[in-house]
C-alpha cells in the first residue's frame, strides 16, 4: 500500500491533473459553524507528512499549499516520508520538543504522546458542525477520552480485495465470494488454475492490516473493552487454523512482503488476488502502457469477506494530522487544517486522490470521485465502516505500541506458515501485548 516501488507505476498524467481541478459542488452546510482565528503576525509552518502513494494526492494537496500562502501569506514548508519513517521522527520531534509544526500520521499514532499535542477541539467541533458530523471511529482515533480531540482526522486508506475479474472466472467464480468459507474456496480454485493470491505477511503498516479482519472474523480481539489482553483464546485459535489453510494457497515469498510488494506482483501479473487501497487501480488505468491499462480494465474491487461472526469486520490505515504543542504558531496551524479540511480545497484533494483517501466527515461522502467511476465507490465508507486497531478497548499507549510492533501481524505469519502451532502463536502474542496493557 505504500513504497519506493509503488512511484514506478504512479507517474503523473494529464487525466489526473484535470481531475484535480475540477470544480467542487457545493453543499449546504450548518448555519451553526463559527470559526474565529487570527493566525499569529509573521507565522511560519512546517508540515511533515507521508509521502503520495498516487500522484494526483500530492498535486492537489501542494496546490492547495500554495492557495493558502496566496491567501494568508503564513509560509508553509512540506516535508514528504515513507510513513515508516513519519512514526519515529514525529516520535522523535514529540519527546524533543522541536520539529515539524504539523505532523501527519498514520493509525493511533497520536495516542502514544497526547500530552504533547495541541487541544484541537474547537477546529474538529466546527467542520463536524459544518459538514454532516465525524464518523465514530474518528473519536475512537483521536478524542479518546471523549472529550478533548488530541489531532485533526484526515481520513482512512481503504483497504478492500482487489481482484482480476477474468481470473475468477476462469476458476469458477462469477462473482467474489462474500464469506469465508467461500473466499477459502475461491483461493484454493485460483491456485490451481495456476493463477494464485497473495497478501502481505511482512511487518506492512497498510498492507498487514488484512490480519486484523482474519482474527476479528472469528471473534477474535487483541483486548477486551476492559483493555485486558485476550488473544489467546478459542476464537483466535480458529482464526488461525483458517489462517493457515488461506496462506497454502498463497504465492510464495509472502512473508517477507512489505507494504510495496503485492502491488509489483498484481501488475505483475503474478497474482490475481490482494488488500490494497485503490492504488493499484489508479496506477493501471493511468499508465501509458497499455498492458497496465488493459489490467485495470480487468481489475474490481469487493469488500472483505464476512466470517463466522456475522458482521464485516474491516481494518483501514487511518490518517491522522496532528500539531504539535511545541509550535510557535498555533493559531496559524490551526489555520492550516481548516483551511485543507474546507470543502473548496477537501473536495479537489480527495479528486485528485482517486478515491486513495476515504472521508472522515459524512457530506464528504457526496464527492463526484465516488461514483464518477463505478470502481471507486467499495473505497468510499472505508472510514464509516473501520474498527479502530485496538479493537475492542480503548486506544491509547498500549493499543499504539501493540500496533506498532505488529503483533497480529507476526502471529497470522507464524501460525500460517508453520513456524508455530495455532496455540504457540497466540500464546506468544499474549505475552507480547502484555507488555503494553501493563495491569
Amino acid at each position: 500500500m505504500s513504497g519506493f516501488n509503488r512511484r514506478k507505476f504512479l507517474k503523473k498524467t494529464s487525466a489526473a491533473a484535470g481531475a484535480a481541478a475540477v470544480a467542487p459542488m457545493l453543499w449546504p452546510t450548518a448555519a451553526q459553524a463559527q470559526w474565529s482565528n487570527q493566525p499569529e503576525k509573521g507565522a511560519k509552518l512546517r508540515v511533515l507528512r507521508w509521502s503520495q502513494f498516487v500522484q494526483g494526492d500530492i498535486d492537489a494537496y501542494m496546490a492547495n499549499v500554495k492557495k493558502f500562502i496566496d491567501k494568508t501569506g503564513i509560509e508553509v514548508r512540506v516535508d514528504r516520508e515513507g510513513w515508516e519513517d513519519v512514526r519515529p521522527k514525529a516520535a522523535v520531534a514529540a519527546n524533543t520538543g522541536a520539529g515539524p509544526d504539523i505532523i501527519l500520521s498514520t493509525n493511533d499514532d497520536a495516542n502514544l504522546y497526547p500530552e504533547k499535542l495541541l487541544d484541537v477541539t474547537d477546529l474538529c467541533e466546527y467542520l463536524g458542525k459544518k459538514y454532516g458530523g465525524w464518523y465514530p471511529v474518528c473519536n475512537a482515533f483521536l478524542r479518546p477520552d471523549g472529550k478533548k480531540w488530541i489531532g485533526v482526522p484526515l481520513g482512512a486508506a481503504g483497504s478492500m480485495m482487489v481482484y482480476r475479474e477474468s481470473m475468477l472466472k476462469a476458476a469458477g467464480f462469477d462473482s467474489f465470494p462474500k464469506d469465508t468459507d467461500g473466499f477459502l474456496k475461491m483461493m484454493k480454485a485460483l491456485k490451481e488454475k495456476g493463477t494464485p493470491g497473495g497478501m502481505a505477511l511482512g511487518n506492512a503498516t497498510g498492507d498487514g492490516l488484512w490480519c486484523n479482519w482474519l482474527i476479528w472474523a472469528f471473534g477474535g480481539k487483541l483486548v477486551d473493552t476492559n483493555n485486558k489482553v485476550v488473544i489467546d483464546s478459542p476464537e483466535t485459535i480458529k482464526a488461525l487454523e483458517y489462517g493457515k489453510e488461506l496462506y497454502a494457497n498463497f504465492i510464495p515469498g509472502t512473508l517477507s512482503w512489505l507494504d510495496p510488494n503485492n502491488n509489483k506482483a498484481f501488475l505483475d501479473g503474478q497474482i490475481s488476488v490482494t488488500n490494497n487501497g485503490i492504488s493499484i487501480y489508479y496506477a493501471a488505468k493511468n499508465s501509458p502502457d497499455p498492458k497496465l491499462k488493459e489490467i485495470a480494465l480487468d481489475i474490481q474491487h469487493a469488500t472483505y469477506p464476512i466470517g463466522p461472526v456475522g458482521v464485516p469486520t474491516e481494518s483501514q490505515l487511518f490518517f491522522n494530522q496532528m500539531i504539535m504543542k511545541y509550535t510557535k504558531y498555533p493559531k496559524a496551524a490551526k489555520e492550516f487544517l481548516r483551511f485543507m479540511m474546507e470543502q473548496e480545497q477537501y473536495d479537489p484533494w480527495q479528486t485528485g486522490c482517486g478515491g486513495y483517501v476515504a472521508p472522515p466527515l459524512a457530506a464528504y461522502a457526496k464527492g463526484a470521485v465516488w461514483t464518477s467511476d463505478p470502481k471507486n465507490t467499495p473505497y468510499r465508507d472505508a472510514v464509516k465502516n473501520m474498527r479502530p486497531a485496538g479493537y475492542a478497548g480503548k486506544l491509547g499507549y498500549a493499543s499504539a505500541g501493540a500496533a506498532a510492533d505488529f503483533i497480529v501481524v507476526n502471529m497470522v505469519a507464524e501460525a500460517a506458515s508453520g513456524a508455530k502451532t495455532p496455540k504457540e502463536a497466540a500464546e506468544r502474542a499474549q505475552k507480547r501485548a502484555e507488555r503494553y496493557y501493563k495491569v
